[in-house]
């Protein structure tokens, strides 16, 4: 069942239920609203599709938004559970909702990757495969750019613009945002318009991004590419597109970027949403004292007591 499909029929159910008020449906329509855009983002058009692992990375991703108290995320929590057992019960299945783990401790931060892993990952692919090329390109215009899944795919050859080193995103929202490309990056993107592209092409596309049907790539390609990378390399972390995302952003802060400037690149509306990033920048400082200083190893300078 298609997750929009599933979205609509269970809210139906909901306001049909005497045992709820109007404020709570409501509540859990808006809840049910985010994450199945969040699913959709992810490339999870389809019921079957969603996995445990999936609910745990929306709600670790809305723990991070700083103006969401604790009973806000456990409200969410509560909402999906819902959602997900009344379509069990209703057409069988498995509820992925079922181990859902939410803490109402620190907040966890968004999980990212090391410069040193994405060489690792950008550096699997044998780029004198037109395939392997092109879903090379793909990761990369996420990593360098920041794009979301649903943003990369959906990139209209006339919004990317190589020589000026710009992408014109179109957003959530339908609100548009200018990119800048990497400048290292602007000769490996303009090989795959003018070569690897050509070669899957199929009488005319608008997508920057087409597979080798010629058609345009799905986020459910995107996502499907990054577990196999993980398992192929071995990596421990669960990296899916949109932590690709955040590696974006919380390289850029440790480069030096402003986090207006990250703001803006990103498409966030609220700030809010992009300060998660220097409480990463802090909790790297925090482990850097615990590891290297002698009074965070607990030493406390030994040779000088008496």
């Amino acid at each position: 069942m298609k997750i929009d499909e599933a979205f609509q029929g269970y809210m139906i159910r909901l306001q049909s239920n005497a045992g709820y008020s109007r404020r709570t449906v409501a509540a859990y329509e808006e809840d049910l609203k985010q994450y199945t855009a969040y699913l959709t983002d992810e490339g999870i058009t389809d019921l079957s599709q969603v996995k445990g692992h999936d609910i745990q990375d929306f709600i670790v991703l809305q723990s991070t938004q700083l103006h969401k108290a604790s009973a806000s995320i456990a409200r969410m929590a509560a909402s999906i559970r819902s959602f997900h057992r009344d379509l069990s019960f209703l057409y069988g299945g498995e509820d992925p909702s079922v181990y859902l783990d939410v803490s109402d401790g620190d907040k966890k931060l968004p999980v990212y990757c090391t410069p040193e892993e994405i060489e690792k990952l950008m550096g699997s692919f044998h780029d004198e495969d037109p395939v392997q090329f092109t879903d090379h390109a793909v990761l990369e215009m996420i990593y360098a750019c920041g794009l979301r899944v649903s943003e990369v795919v959906s990139l209209t050859l006339n919004r990317v613009d190589l020589e000026a080193g710009t992408l014109r995103v179109l957003g959530k929202g339908d609100k548009e945002r200018i990119v800048p490309i990497p400048s290292g990056d602007i000769p490996f993107f303009r090989q795959y318009r003018d070569i690897v592209r050509p070669v899957f092409l199929k009488g005319r596309s608008a997508f920057f991004f087409i597979n080798k049907a010629g058609r345009k790539i799905t986020p459910r390609h995107v996502q499907l590419l990054l577990q196999k990378k993980c398992t192929e390399l071995n990596f421990k972390k669960h990296i899916t597109p949109h932590k690709l995302r955040h590696t974006y952003a919380t390289h850029l802060l440790q480069g030096g970027a402003d986090l207006r400037s990250i703001q803006e690149m990103l498409g966030h509306s609220d700030i809010a949403t992009t300060e998660i990033y220097t409480h990463i920048q802090n909790r790297q400082l925090f482990d850097s004292y615990a590891s290297f200083h002698p009074a965070g190893k607990g030493d406390l300078f030994d040779d000088e007591k008496e």
